[in-house]
């Protein structure tokens, strides 16, 4: 995963109403209900079909490090997904996003402007546009620097063009990406 990925998921994430079953074997339950059986749910996890019913039966109630975390990620996954829908749904369509962000911005401009590129830090409230396909993106499989592209173009067009109102030839260059958190 990557860091925008992850960035839009902990923000879809938030807006669910139920925390996610907490211990192994509720986790397990709740996967194997999903998938209809115990055997895709072991090949998803890497792990044997039998070591799966023991995690259903709470015979094994404590998992290494890694299958726990694998197991986490796959139960955020489909956890919810009504509500993940609609709050992306929401974003897309009326509210937008929220990106906070701190990286290099340059920009290449008119000769005798500052075109220096440098560290800033960032907040700026994107248009359901760009959330749309943000999202949109997200989950055909983009890569981290298509949706990096995504970002860079909204805030161009929203913070340093302020919606078209100035900076017409303006083309910023977003590189160096120290974090990024967005908000629904």
């Amino acid at each position: 995963m990557s860091m925008f990925s992850d960035g839009l998921d902990k923000a879809v994430e938030r807006s669910f109403t139920r925390p996610i079953p907490k211990s192994a074997g509720a986790q397990m339950r709740y996967l194997v209900k999903q998938h209809k059986g115990t055997r895709a749910v072991a090949q998803m996890l890497r792990i044997s079909q039998r070591t799966v019913e023991r995690y259903v039966k709470d015979q094994i109630k404590k998992p290494r490090k890694d299958l726990a975390a694998r197991l986490q990620s796959e139960v955020k996954k489909r956890w919810q997904p009504q509500v993940r829908a609609k709050a992306k749904q929401t974003a897309a369509t009326s509210t937008g996003l929220v990106i906070d962000t701190r990286a290099r911005f340059g920009y290449t401009a008119a000769p005798g402007t500052t075109d220096d590129a440098r560290l800033r830090h960032l907040t700026v409230a994107l248009p359901p546009t760009y959330a749309a396909r943000l999202f949109e993106a997200r989950d055909q499989g983009a890569t981290d620097q298509e949706l990096q592209n995504i970002a860079a173009e909204g805030l161009q067009e929203i913070y340093f063009k302020d919606g078209g109102r100035r900076a017409a030839g303006l083309l910023v260059e977003y590189t160096d990406l120290e974090h990024i958190h967005f908000d629904l």
